[in-house]
Parts: C-alpha cells; structure tokens; sequence
C-alpha cells in the first residue's frame, strides 16, 4: 500500500510537471520583457548590418490619417522598393525565403515577384495590453498538453511572450491583441486560373468576454472570442449566417458553432465548422482553420518550435488596402498583383505541425513563420499527407496604428498544384473599413439572434 501511494505520487508529480505546472517564466526572465526585451518578448537590437533595425516604441497612433470612412492612409506611401526578388533571382536571397515563397517563383515564374522595402518594426500595443502580457508570462500556465491554457482570465493576450515550444509560440497567435470588439465589413475571391471571380461578401462581428458589456461576460473562463458572420453577396448566398464561440480547450469543450441556413430558415449546430471542415464559400480552396491563417484547436498536431530566423514577410501593407484600389486592380490570375505588395526583413519563429499518429486533417505538416515583433503569422507552408508541398499562405501585416491593433489586409491562399488560390479580407470597395470599439453583448452571439440577423 505505502509503495502504491509513494508510486502515485511519484506519477502525480511528474504529470503536473509535463502539464505545466512549472512552466510560468520566472521572475528574471518576466523583467525582461520592456528592458531588455521588447514588451511583446522580441529582440530589441537590430542585426548587424542594420537592415532589420532596433524596436524603438513601435508605430505613433498619429503615424498617418484616418479619413471618413475609417480607412488608414499609408504612412510610408513615398517609398520605393530596395530590389525585387523574382524567379530569375530568386537563389541569391533564398536563405532569407521559405520553401513555400521559393515554390511560388517555380509556379508563376513569369509573375510572382517579392518587392522588398526597407523594414519598419512598426509593431505597437496599447499600455494596458503590455501589462497583460507581463501577467502572461508571470501567471499563464498550459495544460491538456499544451492544448489549454490555466490562469488566462489573468492576462487574456499573448498566452506566452517567452515561449519553451511550438505550441506555445502558436498560442501567442490565437491569443493575440485585434482591438477588443470589431465589425467589418469584408470580400472573399476564389478566382477560377484564368482570374475570373465574383465577390462573396461578409458581414462580421468580432468581440472578446473581456470587453462587452455583460457583467459576467469576463466570467466565461473558457471563451476566447465570438465570432458572427453573415454572408450579404452573392443573391444566392446572402443570408446565411455562422457563429461561433471560440473555446480555448477545445480538447476539453470543442469549438460550438451554428449556421443559420436562409433558404430552410432554420439554426443548426455546425460540428463541421473546425479543424478541416471547408471554408465558408470557399470552393473548397481553405478549411476552417485555414482562417485568420490559422485558427481553433491546436491538438491534432505535435508542434515543434525549430527556432528563429530572418525572413522577407509581407509587412505594412497599407497599399494593399487602399480604399483608392479596385478588387480587379488586386485579384489576378494565379495570385494577387504583386505590385501593389510591400514584404520587408524580419525575425521570425518558425514553428512546424505535424499531423498526430491517428488523427485526421487533409495538412499531413504545417509550417508557420510568425513575425517576431507581433506574434502573427506572415507566412505558412501546408503539405499534404505525402509530404508534398499543397498550400502556401501570406498574411499581409499591418498595424491599425490608431488603435495600435494588429491584423491582415489580406489572406492569401495559394494552392500551387491546382493553380488557383482564395483571398480573405479585402474590402478596398466597401463603404466603411473597420469599426473597432463597438458595443457587443452575449445576447448578440446567442444562436436565437441568428434567425434576426439572417433576414435576407
């Protein structure tokens, strides 16, 4: 009996060591983050030849104007392009490309080119969001392996700043900073190869327990986001509307979504709207966690964290989402226009997923780039379950510098075998950019209120 108990122990023990029970930063290392880390848990040096420079404060919010309509003017609009990388050159900056950035170049030789500018960490958050993530790394614990996060209610941004593995950088992602309660108003193009496309547009709203106006909405300890989307174009899409409550262990309590369907006027629950499930409206060209370049449950895949590196990622791409651009000026065949991309050098981490032995998901292996300074993923690499290299992804990074927010002006999607692609997240045409603070309750993100939002 006494041997048992000493067993058991002895087991107890070693299983709150590999949930994470010591896995909290300690308090020399929680003193680095805004001396000498950045407060975010980058570097703050430069390199040294001075082409990424030192982290100096991030972007000012008075950095470039806001017109009527909430669109950001570009603050480095006078630039122009150091080089331009290009399949002919491609090989002499390859150390500084991906696999998937390199593939592209062997896909569209002709057209894919990489405009390289000179690199602003323009990366910033608001004061009380570095506070969070100081509490972060001080209090934020993973368990489930890894899968689920202890203590979040504490901080509820940028679960890691000073991540041991993979999946934590990969929580810093999910877990990052988008400007409390958003609605946007956004288009998705799925172009055929030869570029023709039609728009299908979203209406979204986006909001975080810790800022709606319930009083026990913070209280939700396992919510991370809710999420509404309904689709307003095309006429035979229009109307039907997702939601969803983002958990944070999905393992213990998986993602919970419904679809309002428009033309059977009925709420279902939507198990499929997860992991590999398809992409809303997506011709089957992104799955559900392609979104936000990756988004749900991290525990189908063993994450391993290789390391950091310098990389051409895109980056201020405020031109992308110039409200002055047609969508026919951005969707192209093959790819997005390329000339109206910005990519600068940056740090990155590189993380890699690979698919559990009897788990289930079309991506056999998931490469991810995440940009040093923001967390967000700039760039990913997905194979299939050959090995074979399928998708490349690019997320356009930009910095809403007026509410020092961070997010994409656009998501690309590339499948370099079928030769077409998906892009998420324009809304150059659209009468107003986004809307950041706006009033959300629990009542707005209840499965009864879909049926008043999906009136066509």
């Amino acid at each position: 009996m006494r041997t048992t108990r000493i067993l058991q122990c002895g087991a107890l023990a070693l299983s709150l060591l590999s949930c994470g029970v010591m896995a909290a930063a300690s308090a020399d290392d929680v003193a680095k983050l805004g001396t000498t880390l950045t407060p975010m848990g980058s570097q703050k040096e430069g390199n040294a030849d001075g082409s990424i420079p030192a982290w100096t404060g991030g972007i000012s919010r008075t950095a470039g104007k806001l017109d009527s309509k909430g669109f950001l003017s570009d603050p480095f609009a006078g630039e122009k392009p150091l080089f331009t990388i290009t399949a002919q050159n491609a090989d002499q900056y390859k150390d500084k490309l991906s696999a998937g950035q390199l593939a592209m170049f062997k896909r569209y030789p002709d057209s894919y080119k990489i405009p390289v500018y000179k690199t602003h960490r323009t990366f910033a958050l608001p004061d009380d969001i570095y506070a969070a993530i100081k509490r972060s790394a001080e209090f934020v614990q993973p368990i489930n392996d890894g899968n689920g996060l202890e203590n979040f209610e504490k901080s509820r941004y940028y679960a890691f700043p000073l991540p041991k593995n993979g999946v934590q950088a990969l929580w810093n992602h999910l877990t990052r900073y988008h400007g409390g309660n958003i609605s946007r108003t956004v288009v998705q193009v799925v172009p055929q190869t030869n570029g023709s496309y039609t728009p299908i547009r979203f209406e979204e709203s986006i909001a975080v327990p810790q800022s709606m106006t319930d009083q026990d909405a913070g209280k939700t300890g396992n919510i991370l986001t809710y999420f509404k989307q309904q689709v307003t174009a095309p006429a035979r899409l229009a109307g039907n509307v997702l939601l969803v409550h983002e958990t944070l262990d999905q393992v213990k309590e998986p993602r919970l979504a419904w679809i309002y369907n428009a033309g059977q006027r009925r709420v279902r629950r939507a198990p499929q709207v997860a992991y590999d499930g398809p992409g809303t409206a997506s011709d089957g060209m992104r799955t559900s966690d392609n979104y936000d370049m990756f988004s749900g449950a991290p525990d189908r895949y063993d994450w391993k964290l290789v390391g950091k590196r310098e990389m051409y990622i895109p980056y201020n791409s405020y031109r992308l989402n110039s409200p002055e651009l047609k969508y026919d000026d951005i969707v192209k065949p093959g790819h997005i226009n390329q000339d109206l991309t910005r990519y600068e050098l940056h740090r990155v981490w590189e993380v890699v997923g690979t698919l559990k032995s009897g788990e289930r998901n079309i991506y056999g292996q998931r490469h991810f780039y995440l940009d040093e300074d923001s967390w967000q993923i700039a760039v990913s690499e997905l194979y299939d379950g050959r090995g074979q290299l399928w998708r490349v992804g690019e997320g356009h990074e930009m910095t809403f510098y007026t509410e020092l927010a961070t997010g994409y002006a656009a998501e690309s999607l590339y499948d370099i075998l079928a030769g077409r692609y998906v892009t998420f997240g324009l809304n150059n045409e659209e009468k107003r950019g986004y809307q950041f603070g706006q009033k959300a309750s629990m009542a707005d993100f209840t499965p009864a209120a879909l049926r008043n939002a999906g009136v066509r």
